[in-house]
Formats: C-alpha cells, structure tokens, sequence
C-alpha cells in the first residue's frame, strides 16, 4: 500500500487508526506473542546470532526493544498498525543521508517493512549509549543555551537535503529511483492537509472555542503567500529534546525521523517553540543562523508553523489522553500533571496566533 500517508499532515493523529500505539498500558506495550515473532524474524536475518532481547519500555508511538544482534548493541522499532505502513524505509534512507550532510545518526543495522514474515514492520538501529537530552535536563545535567545553539547549527546542515515536492515522501518513489520525494506538488496543499478535521476535533472536544478557530482560519488565510515554497528542505518534523541522544556536553544523534517531510525551513525551528521558550529559541536561531541564513519573513514563518504545529499536538494530547496522565510522561516536566499540560498547550497556541498576528520576534515567546 505505497500510498498510506498521501492524505496525512501528521501520522499519529491523521493515520486510519488514529492514536494507534500512544497507550502507555505496559501490557499493550510488551505483547509476548510479538516479541517472540520479532525474535523469530531476527534469528533469520542475523543467522541466530539473537541475544538478550528485551522490551526498550519506549513511550513513543513505536514498539521499542534492546538486543545483541551479531555481537552489536543494537535497538529496535516496530511498526504495527493496521495501515500497513512502510514508512520506516524512509526513515531508514534519510537516517543515511543526513549523516553524509554531517548529521550524527544511528547506524541502520536492518529495516523490514515487507511484513512478508512478520505482521509488523521493524527496523534495527545501532544503540547509542547515551540518554536523550530530555532526560538530562529533567534531571538538572543539561544547560539548554549552548545545546540549543548546536541543535540550531543541525537543523540548517540537514537542510542541505532538498527532496522533490512537498509533504511526506513516497515509498513507491525511493523504491523506484533511490529518491526521496513528497505527495505534493504545492507546500499549501500540505500544511492544510487535515487542517479543517483538526480544527473542528478540538472545538468538538471543547478545547477550543468555536471563536478561537475562527480566528485561527483567518490569520492562516491571511499569511497563504508565505506557503508558496518554490522548493522544500528535509524538515525532522519531531524535533524535542527526547529526540536527541548525548551528553551534557555533545550531541551524539538525532533520531526518529519517522515523520519526516519536505517542508519549510522554520518548521523544525518552530517545533522547539512547542516545548521552549524564547531563551532557548534565541540560541537555536543564533546556531542555524551561523550556519545558514535565515529565510524572508522568518518571523511569520517561525509563528504559522507554531500554530500549525501545536493544532497537531492539541489534537494527539485530547485524543491520546495525554492530559489525564500524572507525573512520569515523557512530556511532563518534574511535578506536572496532564493539566499542567492542557493549560501549557492552550497558552502556546494562543501566543502563536498573538505573533503571527504582530510579527513578533520568537525570542518573545
């Protein structure tokens, strides 16, 4: 099924089985009838060399596990919705084309999203011995200035990649010419992909007030120039601390490019907006900037895909319940709760809309 992300603007809240993996029920994480078809599945690619398989206890939307495959320390995703989805040979081509841009990325060991054997995808990645910065920084090892400006210096080097077209890349394509290329030919046709069914999920849900998503509608509508791209850069597209790998002192790699697109060069800078604030973004912005210039009317940029960006979490965090969840979330800072999270997430789209509005610099935020 080559086509399963052509109408998504983002995979955890836009795919058929919207919401599909972000249970953080253990037992709906650690299935032992999938683990033991992993292992089978592994056993024929490593000729038997399969040691010491175990769950990862990820929080994200894949299936994570630890293993020691072929001698090597290695760490794995799966993929099991009912989409079919293959997406993870995307990610396995980009993981390789952003470290020859000078990116550090794992290693990828093997990728599987055939499901000739197994009912799910998977993909096996070289572990990084190093926690993700978002940890670090919970636990008060990590100064967010000057990781911020590297973060920033990254971002504008994995621009380099320029992928045809718009959105996310097409299988069938990189099947046929080793080649990443978007579903879309227009970056308008993107960003407002799925932008009217978020809209009205979060005002049905009452997170929104009917008045607010008016408002929000305007003002896109008001800024359409800006998202006629001539061409598209690499965009992470889940750009956050948790997505790091490193130390308090260097970044080691940057991973799960799962949603990947070819999109505007503020998007990922935007992305740190949803979870920093303007002292962060201030450092990031001074990394990318001395290493690549800042593009026209950065500032509303950096503001549209804020606002479209915290939609798409307003919507996974509602439908995910990700504001019901105490402490120990992956999102949730020491001492808050899903409500702590609600209220953060309803400020942030308001204070995107206020600097779209005004063209305020993102240091502002």
């Amino acid at each position: 099924m080559p086509f399963v992300r052509q109408n998504i603007y983002y995979w955890k809240c836009d795919r058929a089985a919207a919401f599909h993996g972000t249970s953080q029920n253990a037992e709906v994480r650690e299935r032992p009838e999938l683990q033991s078809q992993l292992a089978a599945a592994l056993a024929r690619r490593f000729k038997g060399d399969v040691r010491d398989l175990r769950p990862a206890g990820g929080q994200g939307n894949h299936l994570t596990f630890l293993a020691v495959l072929g001698g090597r320390e290695a760490f794995i995703r799966i993929e099991d919705g009912p989409e079919q989805d293959d997406y993870l040979k995307v990610e396995s081509a980009v993981l390789a084309t952003v470290n020859l841009a000078g990116v550090p990325t794992p290693r990828v060991y093997a990728v599987d999203a055939g499901r000739s054997e197994v009912p799910f995808a998977w993909q096996v990645l070289e572990r990084i011995p190093c926690p993700d910065l978002n940890q670090l920084h919970k636990d008060g090892r990590l100064g967010l200035a000057p990781v911020a400006r590297q973060i920033g210096a990254l971002v504008a080097r994995w621009q380099d990649v320029a992928p045809a077209g718009f959105g996310p890349f097409r299988t069938d394509f990189l099947d046929a010419h080793d080649q990443l290329a978007g579903y879309h030919g227009r970056y308008a046709d993107y960003y407002h992909t799925a932008l009217e069914r978020h809209l009205t999920f979060l005002v049905d849900r009452a997170f929104l007030a009917a008045a607010e998503a008016d408002a929000i509608r305007a003002e896109i509508a008001r800024h359409a120039s800006l998202l006629a791209l001539p061409s598209g850069c690499l965009v992470h597209k889940d750009l956050a601390l948790w997505n790091i790998l490193g130390t308090p002192e260097r970044i080691a790699a940057v991973i799960d490019w799962d949603d990947c697109i070819a999109g505007d060069p503020m998007d990922d800078l935007s992305l740190l907006g949803c979870f920093y604030d303007g002292a962060v973004l201030r450092e990031a912005f001074a990394g990318y900037a001395a290493a690549r210039p800042l593009p026209p009317e950065y500032r509303r940029r950096f503001w549209l895909h804020l606002l479209r960006n915290m939609l798409v979490k307003a919507v996974i965090r509602v439908g995910a319940g990700y504001f019901d969840l105490g402490g120990g979330f992956f999102l949730l800072g020491p001492g808050s709760t899903g409500a702590d999270l609600r209220q953060f997430t309803a400020a942030r789209i308001r204070a995107a809309l206020h600097g779209l509005q005004n063209s305020l610099d993102p240091e502002s935020l």
